[in-house]
């Protein structure tokens, strides 16, 4: 390192100060990343962008109802007749229907007069406006709506043909890349404000869709549906949802990634509504003690927990314990993403599946049905056969895994409330301190299968749990039902 650092400062010593000082400026400048320094200006790529996101007004009738109840005068009193007829007016008065205004932000899609926003923005509105940045207004007709991704397509009739803006591929943004948003805070008309792309795959919680861009560019009230911008000038997020305690913007927006809001606005361009993939199975996440039981190399995929009667993974014959490895040729990264990969796929098609059962890969056709028509379809989840409950006075049980576990009997049916078409291994009883206790098993569950084998009394679990240590797995994974026959997967930890 001396070696290294000696000829420098020999080469220092000949130099003029003056001149020494500016090569070593000119040296950081020529080190330092360019990108550091962020853009200079946005204002060549905003310029163009303003006439194409319209502010969003909308009004709705709403029943009056009144503010505080009337008091009460006594009977007789000088001022009954005053009192009675100020609030009989008041009343009047409250009662009238009146009409509630909101504004949002939107933009243009198409020439002929395409304009998206979100759903909440124009939610029960009798009528809309879309204002325009030259200050026209022009009336709007609902095309479709997607509550489940906040989304909304709008259609105005103009004069002239609109400039219309492109979406970008948002799947392209990288955390620190530069972003703008262009909306209408508190309704003040055409506001950009720039950030960055500070997460992505944001879960909020809000829909089953999840899977938001986030951004430090402020986003505020009435900036909802507005476009969120690449450095290109194309629309790579829909601005929909804002973390706040003070309803300002405190640095943490939330926009619908472009690659979800193309596919929902075609939709709804074309049919009015969405069609969404239906596979017809409930999953959970598949986590590191699960991955574990399963001999799995990371925990990854989706758990299916149990399938609809009549849906199409039944159909295809997925079976409660199977793992989603992947969906349609593409690897299943977690329980979260599936939902959306199986929406976004088309209705009526075969589509591969892999599998993960009992140990072995399997790949399965399964042909895809509609969400919307399931959804509205009351689907048979239980038969009417008849089971049969064990009346002796001494009942099996078993101490294991922080559990006491017991033989299904009709006095514990009755007493755990557990429906007539639920069987297994009834857990009567719980360590607080015990492994079980840990996945929140409680009294009342119901063990089903232990390492994806059926189990029918306390001996079976107790010889299932057996092979699992001889086999040196470090977990039991367990199938549980509640009382109602909603089933999960547990890993359970077993005994030193």
């Amino acid at each position: 390192m001396t070696a290294n650092v000696q000829p420098l400062r020999s080469v220092w010593q000949t130099l003029s100060r003056g001149t020494a000082a500016a090569l070593v400026a000119g040296a950081v400048m020529a080190a330092a990343p360019a990108v550091a320094q962020g853009p200079q200006s946005v204002a060549d790529i905003a310029e163009p962008l303003f006439d194409s996101v319209v502010n969003i007004s909308t009004s709705q009738e709403v029943s009056g109802r009144r503010s505080a109840p009337t008091p009460r005068i006594p009977e007789g009193s000088p001022f009954e007749e005053f009192f009675n007829e100020f609030f009989d007016k008041q009343q009047d008065e409250d009662d009238r229907p009146r009409r509630v205004q909101s504004l949002g932000s939107g933009f243009v899609i198409s020439e002929d007069g395409l304009v998206v926003t979100n759903n909440h923005v124009i939610e029960d509105a009798d009528e809309i406006l879309v204002n325009f940045n030259d200050d026209r207004s022009l009336k709007a007709e609902v095309l479709g709506v997607d509550p489940k991704t906040d989304l909304a397509l709008l259609k105005v009739e103009p004069e002239e043909p609109l400039k219309a803006l492109e979406f970008g591929t948002s799947d392209d943004m990288r955390i620190g890349d530069w972003v703008m948003a262009i909306g209408n805070p508190f309704g003040l008309g055409g506001t950009l404000t720039v950030g960055v792309v500070s997460a992505r795959d944001r879960d909020i919680n809000s829909g089953p869709y999840d899977d938001y861009i986030q951004t430090d560019a402020a986003i505020n009230r009435g900036n909802s549906g507005g476009p969120l911008f690449n450095m290109s000038g194309e629309v790579v997020g829909v601005n929909t949802a804002i973390i706040s305690p003070s309803g300002g913007s405190i640095g943490i927006g939330f926009s619908i990634p472009s690659e979800i809001a193309v596919h929902v606005i075609n939709q709804l361009k074309e049919y009015g509504e969405t069609r969404r993939g239906w596979l017809g199975v409930r999953i959970q996440t598949v986590t590191d003690d699960i991955a574990d039981s399963l001999g799995m190399n990371g925990s990854y995929g989706a758990l299916v927990a149990g399938v609809t009667e009549g849906g199409p993974a039944e159909d295809a014959g997925i079976e409660a314990g199977d793992v989603i490895l992947s969906f349609n040729g593409e690897k299943v990264p977690s329980m979260r993403d599936l939902p959306r990969m199986v929406a976004d796929t088309d209705i009526g098609v075969d589509v591969p599946v892999e599998l993960l059962r009992d140990g072995e890969t399997v790949t399965i056709p399964v042909t895809l049905g509609r969400l919307e028509e399931a959804e509205k379809t009351v689907l048979a989840t239980g038969g009417d056969e008849e089971t049969s409950g064990d009346d002796a006075t001494e009942v099996e049980q078993t101490t294991l895994l922080g559990m006491t576990l017991s033989a299904m009997t009709d006095a514990l049916r009755e007493e755990f409330d557990l429906a007539e078409d639920v069987n297994g291994v009834v857990v009567s009883e719980v360590d607080p301190n015990g492994p079980a206790a840990e996945k929140r098993v409680q009294a009342g569950d119901v063990i089903v299968e232990v390492a994806q084998e059926p189990v029918s009394s306390p001996a079976d679990v107790q010889e299932k749990v057996d092979a699992l240590e001889e086999d040196g797995r470090k977990t039991a994974l367990l199938l549980l039902s509640n009382g109602n026959g909603e089933l999960r997967f547990v890993a359970v930890r077993l005994d030193d």
